[in-house]
């Protein structure tokens, strides 16, 4: 271990002991066992409904990064990427908020996962079913595969010149060590209650049976993704899969197969939404700071995490052998 590493171990631990100590003095304060009262000390900067403008406004949700579950340490770096859960509560309050008028979706997202991608698209339609104000989506520079997945439950969607999108369609990684295996004498031994518990591991050849199944794992998905743009585009299905071979277009590509509707810039897109409103909003985007001590936690996190833990971090999401909406540029 290095001196940096050492170093950051060292602040980790002080913050540790001064996060344990004032939960401790949070509970006997309150004269609870239960967690809640930490729990909310720590989610407190996460509540931005209290910032909501007081006079007619049009909610920006941001979905930048990978759409994935949030972390169990999400909580301690709210300004990290994309979080699914304070994405939702955000949703939440701008429906419950009578000075909002509107939700403008900005995507910067090469995808995510099946799971919370739909959650996500589900959500928005909630929202617009429960208060009929409408949802549009700007997309920056990608908004491909799980990006696109949650666009379809926009009334209107505007790209950048720049942007890519489209790759619909899903994937399932796996990696394989079998053979490296067999080269440096190491066996693995399974023990399971059928022949197809341990398919997909990662130290077994896959069996033709095998590939089928997770083949029915892609299909299924797949044939959701396709009517969901069929439905939210207004178009044929056949039409959605001579265009869903998971490719990426570009902006004007999209807007030729009409899986978008109109390229613009950002400022231009918030000009034609006010104007669609036809009233004078503002455009708010919340913001989001962590405490004090979590900051100085992350900055301890991030001494100790080396490159092959980022590199770790990386192949559970993309290799995990789960269904996901993502376009696998440049991997």
């Amino acid at each position: 271990m290095n001196k940096k590493q050492i170093t950051g171990l060292i602040a980790a631990a002080l913050v540790f002991v001064f996060v344990c100590g004032s939960s401790m003095v949070i509970r006997s304060f309150a004269g609870q066992q239960e967690n809640n009262y930490f729990d909310k000390l720590l989610n407190a900067a996460e509540d931005v409904s209290k910032d909501f403008p007081t006079s007619p406004f049009v909610g920006v949700v941001s979905v930048e990064g990978t759409i994935q579950a949030s972390s169990s340490t999400s909580s301690l770096f709210p300004t990290e990427g994309y979080d699914h859960n304070r994405t939702l509560k955000l949703i939440d309050s701008l429906e419950a908020d009578p000075n909002n008028k509107g939700i403008l979706l900005y995507v910067n997202s090469p995808g995510g996962s099946v799971y919370e991608s739909d959650e996500l698209y589900q959500r928005l339609l909630k929202y617009k079913e429960n208060t009929e104000r409408p949802v549009w989506t700007y997309m920056a520079n990608m908004a491909a595969s799980g990006g696109y997945y949650i666009s379809m439950a926009s009334d209107k969607i505007i790209a950048n010149s720049q942007t890519w999108t489209g790759s619909i369609g899903v994937i399932i990684s796996l990696t394989n060590y079998k053979e490296l295996m067999d080269k440096i004498g190491v066996k693995s031994v399974l023990f399971t209650s059928g022949r197809n518990k341990a398919m997909g591991s990662s130290t077994d050849i896959m069996t033709e049976e095998q590939e089928q199944i997770f083949q029915s794992l892609v299909d299924e998905p797949y044939n959701t993704f396709v009517s969901i743009v069929a439905k939210g585009r207004h178009m044929d299905e056949a039409k959605v899969r001579e265009l869903a071979d998971g490719r990426i277009y570009t902006a004007r590509q999209a807007r030729e197969n009409k899986l978008i509707d109109q390229v613009a810039g950002y400022e231009d897109a918030q000009a034609e939404f006010e104007e669609a409103l036809g009233d004078s909003v503002e455009f708010y985007t919340p913001t989001y700071s962590a405490s004090p001590f979590a900051s100085l936690f992350a900055m301890a996190k991030d001494y100790t995490r080396s490159d092959a833990d980022k590199l770790a971090d990386l192949m559970e999401i993309k290799e995990s052998g789960v269904p996901m909406y993502y376009a696998a540029i440049g991997e």
